[in-house]
């Protein structure tokens, strides 16, 4: 089943038109995140819901004391807007986190184009960063894209090395602006750069969180 699931997302992004080819649907990965769910016993069902009721609110609080650029609020409040994230397990909501990263990605793309295009006065220094940007986000949506693959194998740190690329890459966009000698230089993508750094630090988190897991799963059974 888990194959079958992994062939309908990248079946489903190789069949899009190139300008939307990078998108994946909240119904794939709903998908993902049901099989993920499903494979709990049927006898365990009301166990795991009561857990999954504040599996959002218990994952978000343990990221952000781990780490003092996590942001609590944004993480419960986007993960809280997809349904299924509320009978998600941990991959679950990676992969939750990993979709809205990316329709965030591909709106931004959308949003630079249009600066690009429709505004003539732009400062010529302001163009040379959006350029840059528009090259970055494209990027960063192909990496989001196998970082997605990545987890979906089960390969959590190739998935979190992608993801901290992406995170990177908005760093870098954002602080493009500021590189203006002689004048601040205000950046019009800050919150999407803001965004999609917290989004991608959230799937990245859990999958530290699955690492250290696995890595003491496995530390228990050789003793």
């Amino acid at each position: 089943m888990k194959i079958t699931l992994e062939l309908h997302i990248f079946h489903y992004m190789s069949k899009k038109p190139k300008e939307t080819m990078y998108h994946i649907s909240l119904f794939s990965i709903s998908l993902c995140c049901c099989f993920f769910f499903l494979v709990i016993p049927t006898e365990n069902f009301s166990t795991v819901t009561a857990i999954s009721a504040d599996i959002i609110n218990h994952t978000c609080r343990k990221c952000a004391d781990e780490s003092h650029v996590f942001s609590y609020d944004l993480c419960t409040t986007s993960l809280q807007t997809v349904p299924v994230s509320h009978v998600a397990n941990l991959q679950g909501l990676a992969l939750i986190a990993m979709e809205l990263a990316l329709n965030n990605a591909s709106n931004t793309l959308l949003i630079i184009q249009n600066l690009l295009t429709s505004n003539e006065s732009l400062d010529p220094f302001a163009v040379v960063c959006l350029k840059d940007c528009l090259q970055l986000y494209s990027d960063g949506i192909r990496t989001l894209v196998d970082a997605v693959g990545a987890f979906l194998g089960e390969q959590y740190d190739n998935a979190n090395i992608w993801l901290s690329a992406v995170m990177q890459a908005s760093d870098t966009c954002e602080e493009g602006f500021k590189e203006k000698e002689g004048e601040v230089l205000p950046s019009p993508l800050t919150n999407e750069n803001y965004n999609l750094f917290q989004l991608c630090d959230i799937a990245l988190c859990v999958g530290h969180l699955l690492t250290s897991d696995s890595t003491m799963l496995m530390r228990s059974s050789a003793t």
